[in-house]
């Protein structure tokens, strides 16, 4: 935190005395109009290029390979597999049920084989647990 607000009060004094040296040199006519705003342009462009790579880029996330042989040992279904998936999305029975094009009630019982498969207590258990085993 004192980190971000020594930068953040650097980069506000940085421009304040880059502003009063543009607005004196504008005065006393030694430097055109147009070379202060190229100078102020191109130092908000750097400082937005440095924040735009320090905290939008994303982060090189490490894909494991999924364990095939693990779902086979598992006797997970590729039905029941297709609804891990989905529920690691983040979806609900009715969202699933929706978009596999079955009832609710098949994604239920689907859901409480994935449970037993896993040998968890609720959904994000079971995703922690196949995430644990990269099967997801």
């Amino acid at each position: 935190m004192k980190k971000t607000i020594l930068i953040f009060g650097s980069l506000i004094i940085a421009f304040l005395v880059l502003f009063q040296l543009s607005k004196y040199s504008l005065i006393s006519g030694e430097l055109r109009l147009e070379f202060i705003l190229i100078a102020i342009a191109g130092s908000f462009f750097i400082i937005g290029l440095y924040f735009y790579r320090r905290f939008f880029q994303k982060e090189p996330t490490n894909h494991q390979e999924i364990d095939h042989q693990k779902i086979k040992l598992l006797e997970i279904t590729e039905r029941e597999y297709e609804v891990l998936q989905l529920i690691s999305d983040g979806l609900s029975n009715k969202e699933i049920a929706n978009k596999l094009f079955l009832t609710e009630s098949t994604i239920k019982t689907h859901v409480s084989n994935i449970l037993v498969k896993l040998d968890a207590k609720r959904r994000t258990q079971a995703i922690q647990i196949a995430k644990s085993l990269n099967i997801l």
